[in-house]
């Protein structure tokens, strides 16, 4: 296999001569002689030929267990995603890098991500949507720059809410010296009464989960009550299933709302690429962070989209900016559009009302063989079972792996499982059986 040389020896010697230099070796003399490399060469195997690699790869794939039943999220949830999506989105006229650069001339990837905004919009409530996030943690931590100000720089975050997404947000005040406050959790849900107690004239906003870490459906209306009594900003972190059959974050009184799209046509990928969506009021709009896509008409009144209301300067001027994350995960997002065009209204909720049917039929299959549910609150389709003996959780999740189910994450306390419309009645019951077995 021969090598690809950009340029002939009779030019390299012509810009060596122009640089005052003698020879190649003559460019590092800066560096110290003990890190250049000598004339052994990388200590690294020999390379192979395309069919030596595929069969090398296929051999390190074939040590992966593939799950055909996954009763984990948590996060990351397996959901149908109909042919279409990729279809779409592997167009060669549609693929579009990370985040788009000079926009304006890939019309149709701006009216896909104009169309994402929109069917965030109608699935939260809100009046406005970015055009997506890096992850749902990111958006959620860039909630805080966005409602603080002056005398209001201190944030609150629900103990029920994700423990990624608290870690990150800890990561961003601490960059930005904000206080931030944890907020208790009682009996699987935020403790409003502590809430209410430590919410100060110097909060500017509470962060609450629905559904939160632990599956329960919060009060959230009530805990929007308290937050504007407080005159701070009611932020929810959704998910965008949920959303089809619960109330909005609107509804609830969220200013702001924000959530991870990877349940919208995304792959659970070992944990990414993901999108986070945010979006919020009117009266909010010029705070929020990232790219927007509007609609407009060219010199000749044809429609067209543009990126408007946010200056460049928001996305590389760090002093400046109201987000510090160039990356938006457009074709992410575009997936995400894709997905919810495919599925409408009906299918959203279909898909939502399957989850939710299916996880309580699990719950109460696992309550008849002495199964405790943690928390007695309602849940939509993720719900944890009180395990207090390590050794046991450990030997509930190894016999279901070893039938090849991919059991729910371990909780302080209990196992946290998770049941969405791709799991069938049938593989229910198989995973009742084995659990039933181990106790």
């Amino acid at each position: 296999m021969g090598s690809y040389v950009p340029t002939t020896a009779a030019e390299r010697e012509e810009m060596l001569a122009a640089i005052g230099v003698d020879s190649l070796e003559g460019l590092y003399k800066a560096v110290p002689q003990e890190m250049l490399l000598r004339s052994g060469g990388l200590n690294i195997p020999e390379g192979l030929s395309e069919l030596e690699v595929r069969e090398a790869v296929t051999a390190m794939a074939e040590k992966n267990k593939v799950f055909k039943t996954v009763l984990r999220g948590a996060g990351a949830y397996r959901h149908f995603i109909p042919s279409v999506v990729k279809s779409v989105t592997s167009r060669e006229e549609l693929v579009t890098c990370y985040t788009p650069y000079q926009a304006e001339i890939s019309q149709g990837v701006l009216q896909g991500t104009f169309e994402f905004q929109t069917m965030i919009c109608e699935l939260t409530g809100m009046d406005v949507s970015n055009a997506s996030h890096y992850d749902g943690a990111t958006a959620a931590a860039e909630t805080i720059p966005m409602c603080k100000d002056r005398k209001r720089t201190k944030a609150y975050v629900s103990a029920c809410a994700h423990p990624q997404v608290i870690e990150v947000m800890k990561t961003y005040c601490f960059a930005s010296n904000t206080e931030l406050f944890v907020v208790p959790a009682k009996d699987g849900k935020t403790d409003l009464d502590v809430l209410k107690e430590t919410l100060g004239d110097d909060a500017a906003c509470f962060y609450l989960q629905q559904p939160n870490y632990f599956g329960q459906i919060e009060d959230a209306k009530a805990a929007g009550e308290i937050v504007h009594a407080a005159g701070a900003k009611f932020v929810m972190g959704v998910n965008p299933i949920a959303c089809a059959i619960l109330p909005t974050p609107r509804a609830m009184g969220a200013d702001v709302a924000v959530g991870d799209g990877q349940p919208l046509g995304l792959d659970t990928a070992f944990g990414g690429p993901f999108l986070g969506f945010m979006a919020t009021t009117s009266a909010m709009t010029r705070k929020l962070p990232g790219r927007i896509v509007g609609q407009t008409k060219d010199v000749d009144g044809e429609v067209g989209y543009v990126l408007t209301l946010s200056a460049r300067e928001q996305h590389i001027r760090r002093e400046k900016a109201s987000s510090n994350i160039c990356s938006n995960q457009a074709l992410c997002a575009f997936a995400a559009g894709v997905y919810m065009a495919a599925m409408g209204e009906k299918g959203m909720k279909q898909c939502a009302r399957l989850c939710t049917s299916k996880a309580h039929y699990f719950a109460s299959e696992l309550e008849k063989i002495g199964c405790t549910l943690k928390y007695k609150g309602e849940f939509f389709h993720e719900f944890a079972t009180e395990v207090e003996c390590p050794n046991c959780r450990k030997k509930i999740l190894d016999a279901l792996e070893a039938e090849g189910i991919l059991g729910g994450a371990e909780v302080e306390g209990g196992i946290l499982w998770c049941v969405t419309e791709l799991v069938s009645k049938a593989q229910l019951d198989r995973a009742v059986a084995i659990v039933k077995e181990v106790l």
